[in-house]
């Protein structure tokens, strides 16, 4: 693979540079097969080794999941797909799709997940019972991340958090009983404060599970509005609501440089913070978004820092 000579703008003296440099080292993004398609070369826009999650949308066939995989495991990259429980009709679905990526992408991770989807397919409806199956262990993953909400999540609660909390709390159990290393990869947010409380309420609640924060990549401010509608983000919408009312900012592209930069100085002076890393969801697209990354301080992972 040709050595990646990445340029990087230069950045307002105003912000944290070395901080966010700091904490944007070995970020992970999202992509999915329909949008992996439109990328002609992965290695001239991501460092070698960065984890890359397959989105699973309903519809998807595995195939075309795994052929993705496979292409992002052959470029040198770190392929988390996600296992929807939802559309995943019954344990001997769950161990060919294990099987395909396996044999196929060397897949060593996975992102668990109920997935976007009102009524299950089959057995299962949630990430905790694909877990209980054994079949991850069984196959020797090295990974497994479940899914983290910052603002809740109204198809567990619909109001307040019992069940998600409840949820993390069995999540937090299972890194007892799995030989898989675990942590939270969250929904997006776009303001640090809420953020912050949130992460600091697990510690608060025992929860000792790394964080992997969700950051909405650049995009124009409507579509960030439909996604996030779209997704269930809370209280935190109200900061791109802001944004659509102040004319000079209502054509300006959106760019996650206030959010990132709050928390990375956060856990500058707070170095157990549990945020460990950023994950982007480039909903701006994939090309935009990492270059994005490039130019704010994003870095080549390492394996020994893919925690």
């Amino acid at each position: 693979m040709a050595l990646l000579n990445f340029r990087r703008k230069e950045v307002a003296p105003t912000l944290p540079v070395a901080e966010i440099e700091a904490f944007m080292q070995d970020y992970s993004i999202e992509v999915m097969p329909r949008t992996a398609e439109k990328v002609e070369d992965f290695t001239a826009l991501l460092p070698s080794k960065t984890r890359v999650y397959v989105a699973h949308i309903e519809g998807t066939p595995i195939e075309e999941m795994v052929a993705t995989a496979k292409r992002l495991n052959a470029d040198g990259y770190t392929v988390m797909p996600h296992f929807p429980a939802r559309i995943i009709k019954d344990k001997a679905t769950l161990a060919n799709w294990i099987a395909m990526y396996q044999g196929e992408a060397n897949v060593k991770q996975a992102l668990l997940l109920a997935g976007g989807v009102a009524t299950p397919h089959g057995d299962f409806s949630d990430s905790m019972q694909l877990a209980e199956t054994g079949l991850f262990d069984e196959a020797g993953f090295e990974r497994l991340h479940f899914a983290g909400h910052p603002e809740g999540n109204r198809d567990i609660d619909a109001k307040g958090t019992a069940g998600v909390d409840a949820a993390l709390k069995w999540k937090n159990e299972f890194q007892t009983r799995t030989d898989a290393q675990m942590a939270l990869a969250t929904q997006f947010a776009f303001e640090a404060k809420p953020i912050i409380a949130w992460a600091d309420s697990l510690k608060d609640a025992g929860i000792t599970l790394p964080v992997h924060i969700g950051i909405a990549g650049p995009a124009k401010l409507q579509t960030l509005i439909k996604f996030a509608i779209a997704c269930g983000v809370g209280p935190s919408l109200k900061v791109l609501q802001k944004r659509a009312m102040d004319v000079t900012k209502l054509l300006l592209p959106y760019e996650p440089t206030e959010v990132i930069s709050e928390l990375a100085l956060h856990k500058a002076a707070n170095p157990d913070f549990n945020i460990s890393h950023v994950h982007f969801f480039p909903l701006g697209g994939i090309k935009t978004n990492a270059n994005w990354a490039i130019e704010n301080g994003g870095d080549a992972a390492t394996p020994a820092n893919l925690s």
